[in-house]
């Protein structure tokens, strides 16, 4: 149900079904190699009807999306549609519109002349959805996937779970939808079954969670065996969370998995080499790319007051106390337990790259940390950063003292507060302020 090209002895092989010549094609067509998810779901054996077309160019690109499509249409002959998915890295695709006027990031198209224009419009193209925010996602590439007609729509997955200390199946008979929608208003249709990891799934509990979910008896077998099988991509690639929705009864009375999200363990990056190398960093922010450079936890927002914090939790309270004062937060970012002079240096150049920044608030309690290396980043940060914004500084903890005097003898106008409440009202008030002066001058 899947076709892909390899390499170049395939590829001579798909050309000569449809007797074209490879120089007319493209002297220099590139080999299609991806290691996605899909590529590993079909690898495991997983009804899965897609082909990937990467861009090189638009237009190497494009063609390889009519050259797909015409496979498709070859060996699919009873099939008169397919579908063209726009590959980024957010949901809401199919409601979501390009740069350029196409609406809609998941397209049917009725013959391979339209799945290449189709596609031409996508590829390079940045699309806009509810989760993309205003920035967009620039559209590398496009899967082209054989139209089903599923009967029924199922919901499975398997993550890891603290109440039951370990993997965890996760079933409903509601696909195709919002999971936590459905566990909020039918927490009934939620079914469970935990795994030992030590002795790994066994089939008699694939089959209980199928049974369950609601297949039908002569499709029980098949629906535990994809289970088996996703449980093997699961611990192969130390991932965190395997989803499919949905895992689907098609018209043809067979079980498919038609759409599929896997987070893996960041702390196995060792391990899973080839899966990390893969990480598309133009479906990210840039500054993601260099907080993960610099091993800083960084999440870009909408707001003006940049925040730097130690701890994810302290964090959060931190953007929460300058919401309630008013303030908007610009950025969560958490520099672990251990941060050095040159991290924090990092943080606030990551912080300031946003334009939107007009204050910062540093929020530190020290207790592996040291509040003296983080006070010595600050001065280090703001003097070769050339910084007038205005800085509001809270420490405690670990050498205290030694910051606060590290604070006061430089020339630098940080402004130091040991209350959180107090830097929160402050920061806000700086920021004010600031905004207020420039109105004047303007």
């Amino acid at each position: 149900m899947c076709y892909y090209i390899y390499d170049n002895d395939q590829f001579q092989t798909f050309i000569s079904l449809f007797r074209v010549s490879v120089h007319q094609v493209c002297a220099g067509l590139e080999t299609v190699a991806n290691y996605s998810v899909t590529h590993w779901l079909r690898m495991q054996q997983f009804s899965w009807p897609c082909v990937s077309c990467t861009s090189v160019s638009v237009w190497l690109a494009s063609f390889k999306a009519f050259f797909h499509s015409c496979l498709f249409f070859h060996f699919f002959s009873g099939s008169k549609d397919l579908v063209v998915k726009a590959q980024v890295l957010a949901g809401g695709r199919g409601k979501g519109s390009f740069e350029g006027g196409l609406k809609g990031g998941v397209r049917i198209v009725y013959s391979p002349e339209e799945a290449r224009d189709i596609s031409s419009k996508m590829i390079g193209k940045k699309l806009f959805t509810k989760q993309t925010g205003e920035a967009g996602r620039i559209c590398n590439q496009v899967f082209i996937c054989e139209r089903r007609y599923p009967r029924r729509e199922y919901y499975f997955a398997i993550t890891m779970e603290r109440s039951f200390q370990g993997p965890v199946l996760i079933g409903s008979s509601q696909g195709g939808v919002n999971i936590e929608d459905v566990a909020a208003e039918n927490p009934d249709a939620i079914v469970k079954e935990p795994i030992d990891i030590m002795e790994g799934i066994k089939m008699d509990q694939a089959i209980k969670v199928a049974e369950k979910m609601g297949f039908p008896p002569a499709l029980i077998n098949e629906a535990a065996e994809n289970m088996l099988k996703l449980y093997d991509v699961f611990i192969k690639y130390d991932a965190s969370m395997v989803e499919i929705n949905p895992m689907v009864e098609d018209s043809s009375g067979i079980v498919m998995c038609m759409d599929a999200k896997i987070n893996f363990d960041s702390n196995a990056a060792f391990r899973q080499k080839k899966v990390f190398d893969m990480r598309d960093w133009t479906q990210e922010d840039a500054r993601d790319r260099e907080a993960a450079k610099a091993d800083l936890n960084y999440i870009g927002l909408d707001g003006t007051i940049g925040c730097l914090v130690n701890g994810a939790g302290l964090a959060m309270a931190t953007m929460d106390i300058i919401k309630l004062h008013g303030g908007t937060p610009a950025n969560f970012l958490d520099v672990g337990g251990g941060a050095t002079a040159q991290q924090v240096t990092e943080a606030f150049k990551l912080i300031t790259s946003d334009k939107k920044v007009e204050a910062i608030l540093v929020n530190i309690f020290g207790g592996i940390m040291r509040c003296d290396v983080i006070a010595q980043g600050i001065i280090i940060a703001v003097t070769d950063l050339e910084l007038k914004i205005p800085i509001v500084v809270r420490l405690q903890g670990t050498r205290v003292d030694d910051a606060k005097a590290l604070i006061a003898a430089s020339p630098l106008k940080i402004l130091a507060c040991d209350d959180l409440d107090e830097a929160a009202k402050m920061v806000r008030c700086s920021y004010l302020c600031m905004h207020m002066s420039k109105s004047k001058v303007t």
